[in-house]
């Protein structure tokens, strides 16, 4: 360290950054996370500078030469802000850059710091160090005296400082520039048409800058050659431009709640990201250089030295709070987490969001409620009863695997999808709605303590409409698919299934003898994954419009007529994302049979509902000769493969919920003994729901 610090010394008008290079590498600890032992060689190099004067003035005068020699505009004003090249460019980018860096130029401060701060972890050791001994290093440099030569004098000092307070001021104005652009996107004026109503703040932000940033400029230009303080002109009042800036944060959470209601795309969500990111990184480099002082707030605190010394204390915390935020956006610029997390939040909100709505009709609220689901299940679990004939009987084509995988899949999509258009319910689709409504119910004022009552009746009526819908699943699809059986023996003279075959399919249900708990939770994913797709094209209906756009189609208007396509356009448009998902669910459970067994994995699908029809089907088969032990596993089997269908489903999709609400939820414990309680006090309710109460005479309206 002290040897690099001579070398400073010997040539501190020198704009080769080497030196700086191996003085940070003093201060680089072994590992990023011993911030102690970095703290402990910044105090050491402030305690060499406090012996060296000298030293310490040659350092203050390299660092400013080295700022004031390179561009600094793109540091302030890309560094840890989203490009303007789009979220699937920009994912690409930093992938293909992880492999093969980008070319760099010394002429530009930002580029500078890919050999300052190499390693990817640096910002990890610079945050750890405490603020106070970067302060003192700070200050120690900043009250150095000025360096001076036979070629430089004083004045050098304070040409670089200007200089660089001029990039700081181009930063500013490239950053409004670039709000304006952005406020003026289509995307942003469809979700909050209101915007072209009135003056736009994005624009009026950056008019108010431009009286600002002249005043400024002229102020400092004149504060170099006046003599007395009292003669300066006075700077432009920024308040106005203050208020702007709010406006346009305020247009900014408006489009993100009306994008929960109207849809989002990755392409919005990208947008508004960069957009705060710029109107934040602009508000910070306004504080950095006093923009939004007036003179007379300036004489005012000169004349109370305490105020004067707290405002510049927090500066200098502020400009140490950027330096940090600027290294770690450095060496982060390559990260895909952080991409993913910057932008899918809200896109996964929105698909949740839309999941959540679709949740509630998943939800008896009473009896009458109640026994609608009952009947509703009932209905799918007849449907289902005969696709699992149509299964049978397509497998009997020894069809090649893909074409065999395409009926399979087929059947599944086309039977799922009359399901939802005769709105029928199928109890494996609730839980990935359902859990996304819960995940609604965790919110808080304060963002940890919730309302755990009225959570705990929300769980109670979702665990008694999922036990409703599986009971009028199973009690219809087995009996039903039972009677498809004997119908089939008695018309064709032989079982549906041989006596080989119906021992397999009792096999393939066995929890103790294969594999059907684990290919189990693979359905349970792809239920999960069904309802993550159901609310994408849900979002993707409603931001898309999809109602109008199926108007305007001529040629379903020859088939169809206006009338009936106009109703067609809305049910489309309610329904997207239910006939999707069922189509994708589908597609899903037909063809990962067939990708195990071409990849030699054993990998498959069980489902709750199929494997009852199964049993049926194989209790015919072996004409209704079958032992306890095994009529016992096979039930077993069932209800177990159930367990695990809901069960796994309804984790990932609240998992996914509570990341996209940004929830930390920690009284897990809490809310567990709550439920508990509440099923020791009334354990009734977990099965079978109150009566709908008559409102009160008093209640009831006056006619």
């Amino acid at each position: 360290m002290l040897s690099t610090l001579k070398l400073i010394t010997a040539d501190p008008n020198s704009d080769n950054i080497d030196h700086l290079v191996a003085l940070i590498k003093t201060l680089r600890p072994g590992k990023p996370e011993q911030g102690e032992q970095a703290a402990e060689n910044v105090r050491v190099l402030v305690q060499l500078l406090h012996g060296e004067p000298a030293q310490a003035s040659a350092l203050r005068h390299y660092v400013l030469r080295l700022f004031s020699t390179r561009r600094q505009i793109s540091l302030y004003t890309d560094t840890g802000i989203l490009p303007n090249a789009g979220f699937f460019t920009e994912l690409f980018q930093r992938l293909s850059f992880r492999i093969l860096p980008p070319a760099l130029d010394d002429n530009y401060l930002r580029d500078c710091l890919d050999r300052l701060l190499p390693i990817e972890t640096d910002y990890l050791w610079i945050n750890a160090v405490p603020a106070a001994d970067w302060l003192s290093l700070y200050d120690l440099l900043s009250q150095a005296a000025p360096y001076t030569d036979a070629e430089n004098n004083a004045a050098s000092d304070a040409v670089d400082r200007h200089k660089t307070v001029g990039e700081l001021l181009e930063a500013i104005q490239t950053l409004s520039y670039r709000i304006s652009a952005m406020g003026l996107e289509p995307a942003l004026l469809r979700l909050y048409p209101s915007i072209d109503e009135f003056e736009s703040p994005f624009l009026m932000q950056n008019v108010e800058l431009h009286l600002y940033l002249n005043s400024y400029r002229h102020h400092l230009a004149t504060s170099e050659s006046a003599a007395d303080p009292g003669q300066l002109p006075p700077l432009e009042d920024a308040r106005h431009l203050a208020v702007m800036l709010d406006q346009c944060e305020t247009i900014v959470l408006k489009i993100r709640k009306n994008a929960l209601r109207m849809g989002s795309s990755v392409s919005l969500t990208y947008l508004l990201v960069r957009l705060e990111q710029s109107i934040t990184r602009l508000r910070k480099l306004l504080s950095l250089v006093d923009v939004g002082e007036t003179k007379a707030e300036a004489a005012e605190e000169t004349q109370d030295q305490n105020t004067a010394e707290a405002s510049q204390a927090a500066k200098r915390n502020q400009a140490l709070a950027l330096g940090q935020e600027l290294i770690e956006g450095h060496n982060r610029k390559y990260a895909v987490r952080e991409l993913f997390a910057d932008n899918i939040n809200l896109l996964a909100r929105n698909v949740t969001e839309n999941a959540s709505r679709t949740g509630e009709h998943y939800i008896a609220e009473d009896r009458q409620e109640y026994g609608a689901m009952f009947r509703s299940a009932s209905g799918a679990g007849l449907i289902i009863g005969f696709m699992s004939l149509i299964k049978i009987l397509a497998s009997y084509l020894r069809a090649a695997p893909l074409v065999e995988a395409f009926l399979f899949s087929m059947n599944y999509s086309v039977g799922f999808m009359l399901i939802h258009v005769l709105h029928f319910t199928v109890a494996t689709k609730q839980p990935a709605m359902t859990a996304s409504r819960i995940a609604s119910g965790l919110h808080s004022r304060d963002g940890r303590n919730i309302d755990l009552d009225s959570l705990v009746e929300l769980i109670v009526k979702v665990i008694r409409t999922q036990f409703i819908a599986v009971a009028g699943n199973l009690l219809l699809a087995f009996p039903v698919a039972y009677l498809i059986a004997l119908a089939y023996h008695s018309l064709s003279g032989h079982h549906l299934v041989s006596p080989d075959k119906a021992a397999h399919l009792l096999h393939d249900i066995n929890p103790f003898a294969s594999l059907a708990l684990f290919h189990a939770a693979i359905a349970g994913v792809c239920l999960f994954l069904a309802g993550l797709i159901s609310g994408y094209y849900d979002n993707k209906a409603l931001y898309t419009h999809m109602g109008k756009r199926v108007a305007r189609a001529r040629w379903l208007r020859k088939l169809l007529g206006q009338q009936r396509l106009d109703r067609f356009g809305e049910y489309l448009e309610r329904n997207l994302g239910g006939l999707m998902g069922n189509f994708y669910f589908g597609i899903l459970l037909g063809t990962i049979g067939t990708i195990g067994f071409m990849l030699g994995l054993p990998i498959d699908i069980r489902h709750i509902t199929f494997s009852a029809t199964n049993f049926a089907t194989a209790l015919v088969g072996l004409d209704n000769q079958m032992g306890w032990r095994t009529a016992v596993v096979s039930v077993i089997g069932v209800l177990g493969i159930g367990t695990v269908n809901l069960w796994v489903s309804f984790s990932l999709a609240l998992f996914v919920a509570m990341r996209a609400r940004q929830i930390r939820f920690r009284q897990g414990m809490t809310l567990a003994r709550a439920v508990f309680a509440r099923f020791r006090s009334g354990p009734k309710d977990f099965f079978i729901p109150p009566k709908r109460v008559a409102p009160l005479e008093q209640d009831k309206p006056a006619a």
